[in-house]
Order: C-alpha cells, then sequence, then structure tokens
C-alpha cells in the first residue's frame, strides 16, 4: 500500500530510468479524481491500445471517448518507446477486477485466475497504454519493450516494489486480453532484470 508519488516525481522517476517522456498538455492536472479517490496505489497495469499511430493514440489516450472519457492512463508508449504523460490521477483504464488478484498484487505473490470484476482498479494501479493493435501480429520494437519494462520498474523502484506489482489488464479482469503479443511472466522478467 501506497500513496501515489507527486506528478513531479512520476516525471523525474520516469526520466531517471533512461526515458524519454514527452508531456502533453496540463498531463499533471488531467484525471478522474472528480469519480472517486485514487490511492492508496498498490501496481503497475499494462495494456495495449488496438490503436495504430501514435499522435492519434496519444489524443485517444488523453481525451477518451463517447462513453470513456479520459484520461485512459497515466503514460501511453509509443512503438519508438517514447513515453507520452496524458494524465495523473485517476484514470480509466483497469475497472473492475478481481479483489483475488489485488490482494496478490499487495501480497508481491503469484497471480490467481481472474474470475471476478468486483473491485475498483481505477484507483489502485498506476496504467500505462502501449501503442499496438491488439490483433498478436502487430510487432512490439525492442525500444517499446525495454520502455515497457522501464517505466513499470521506475514506478516499482520509487515505491520498493518487486516485479510481481506489475500485471497485466488480461491478469486484473475477465474478458480482457491486453497486452497480447508477449506474455507478462517475460515481461515481469525484463522489469526484475532492470531492478538490479
Amino acid at each position: 500500500m501506497a500513496t501515489p508519488m507527486s506528478a513531479g516525481d512520476f516525471l523525474a522517476a520516469l526520466t531517471n530510468e533512461g526515458l524519454r517522456v514527452t508531456q502533453v498538455g496540463d498531463w499533471q492536472h488531467h484525471n478522474r479524481n472528480h469519480k472517486g479517490p485514487w490511492g492508496p496505489v498498490h501496481g503497475v497495469m499494462i495494456h495495449h491500445t488496438v490503436t495504430s499511430g501514435t499522435e492519434e493514440t496519444v489524443a485517444i489516450c488523453r481525451d477518451g471517448f463517447e462513453g470513456l472519457p479520459g484520461p485512459l492512463c497515466h503514460g501511453v508508449i509509443a512503438k519508438d518507446g517514447g513515453v507520452h504523460l496524458v494524465g495523473y490521477g485517476r484514470a480509466n483504464h483497469a475497472g473492475l477486477g478481481d479483489d483475488d488478484v489485488l490482494r496478490a498484487v499487495i501480497a508481491e505473490k503469484a497471480l490467481p485466475p481472474d474470475n471476478e470484476a468486483n473491485t475498483d482498479g481505477n484507483r489502485a494501479f498506476y496504467g500505462f497504454e502501449c501503442e499496438n493493435l491488439g490483433d498478436g501480429a502487430d510487432p512490439w520494437p525492442e525500444a517499446q519493450l525495454d520502455a515497457i519494462a522501464r517505466a513499470a520498474a521506475a514506478v516499482c523502484r520509487h515505491h520498493g516494489w518487486t516485479e510481481r506489482s506489475v500485471i497485466g489488464h488480461l491478469e486484473w479482469q475477465p474478458g480482457k486480453v491486453d497486452p497480447r503479443g508477449f506474455t507478462m511472466a517475460w515481461m515481469r522478467d525484463r522489469i526484475r532484470e532492470q531492478l538490479k
């Protein structure tokens, strides 16, 4: 359990991890906090966007769309490895998920199957949307995979978490498949190496 870091500390954590960061508009104050609290935070959630093209992807993740207002994450990780900060605070990214999964994340233990959607994840997770069509065929460039590992590690390093505090949307909410194209076990191995 942790208090969310300040927006300034979040930016510093990402840049200190060697990431190239773009700040989009007034991202520090763009959030959904009026819908409920953000925090305490317990982990990092990784998504794919089902979009193509960085400019369009960033705009969608910042502004959202009809029925799902933005921000849809805290940072967008582009194909070239750049991280675009679009919001900070409560964001519409995790939705309802499994309370047993949350307990496992908090304890940093192996995840149980996600078979319920009974717990608000938007208050509990940092979220990174990763530019990818999510069809299993769209490639994940090495620069992007490296940036995903570094971004997750940056948050974990700040809070003193291990790689077990990083999950995919598919491990949280029944029916979700993201991120598709690599396994979260493989990504957690990369994050563990990054944290060394």
